[in-house]
């Protein structure tokens, strides 16, 4: 795929990162060399122990991109954060350790048949140049999140320790789908150009602001290991297992906290109870 690897004018100079402390939140103390097999395991170990969540958002506290509005957030005091936060930082991270990487922007298709409007452009992912070939690199999509970097050039599915994904062509955007329960479930359609800065804004705003947005709406949280992907929806928790098994129970208010502490193991915080009482009563197991 022919592209100019490098980065547009607004991110020429990227904030600094504090490259110690990120590794020691993500619990990395491998090899640091801008490499495939390095990518990988920053990936790994990012989606790992910095979980997705969208609960300032949901309280109407609202979500600050800026570099160190993230660093004190997902770094210092140990949150997670959606795709403009967690894409954001790993961005820095990879040009702080000498990667040829730039921001990519997309419009979520996750749950929606081929033939729906077009979606808001509120997704954040990361573009790689690695000896010549691209390869997509995103931390920040949930339950969905691609557990390893996925090359661009290659039109056949692609396995990973999770779900199988694939990258194809369409007119000018490219399309990511993954195959979940035996069928292909696109999950973004991502614009070949790095946009500007700005548009990183608008996105944001009206993911964080915008009454249609559902995280305005449902407490999110979402985590990937190498043994499973843990995702809570206000009151459903559902586990998939690498090797094929899923589990699923709905939990009262009290659940859920200690759930949003172990599995997603973020600091909960008092203001946070009035939005997980409230999702508590969103869904009722109906008995088998």
């Amino acid at each position: 795929m022919p592209h100019d690897p490098r980065p547009t004018a607004d991110f020429a100079a990227p904030p600094d990162v504090d490259l110690p402390r990120y590794l020691a939140r993500i619990g990395y103390d491998g090899p640091l060399a801008p490499t495939l097999e390095v990518l990988a395991a920053l990936q790994a170990a990012h989606i790992a122990a910095i979980p997705f969540e969208a609960i300032d958002a949901l309280t109407g506290a609202g979500v600050d991109i800026g570099a160190e509005a993230v660093d004190a957030k997902l770094i210092a005091a140990r949150r997670g954060g959606y795709c403009f936060e967690q894409n954001g930082l790993f961005l820095r991270v990879l040009r702080a350790l000498g990667f040829a990487a730039e921001g990519l922007i997309a419009r979520v298709r996750w749950m929606l048949p081929d033939d729906a409007p077009p979606t808001p452009r509120t997704h954040m992912a990361v573009r790689v140049m690695l000896d010549g070939r691209a390869w997509l690199a995103d931390v920040g999509f949930g339950a969905a999140v691609p557990p390893a970097p996925l090359a661009f050039d290659v039109a056949a599915p692609q396995e990973t320790p999770h779900e199988t994904y694939r990258i194809a062509r369409r007119g000018a955007e490219w399309r990511l789908a993954a195959l979940i329960d035996d069928e292909w479930r696109t999950l973004y359609a991502i614009e070949d150009a790095s946009p500007p800065a700005i548009d990183y804004e608008v996105g944001n705003w009206y993911t964080a602001a915008h009454p249609d947005s559902h995280f305005r709406h449902q407490l999110i949280a979402a985590r990937t290991t190498a043994e499973a992907r843990y995702g809570l929806r206000d009151n459903r928790l559902s586990i998939r297992f690498a090797d094929g098994r899923s589990e699923r129970r709905y939990l009262g208010a009290d659940e859920i906290e200690e759930a949003l502490a172990s599995i997603f193991l973020l600091p909960v915080r008092p203001h946070w109870r009035t939005a997980i009482e409230r999702a508590a009563t969103a869904e009722i197991a109906v008995p088998a």
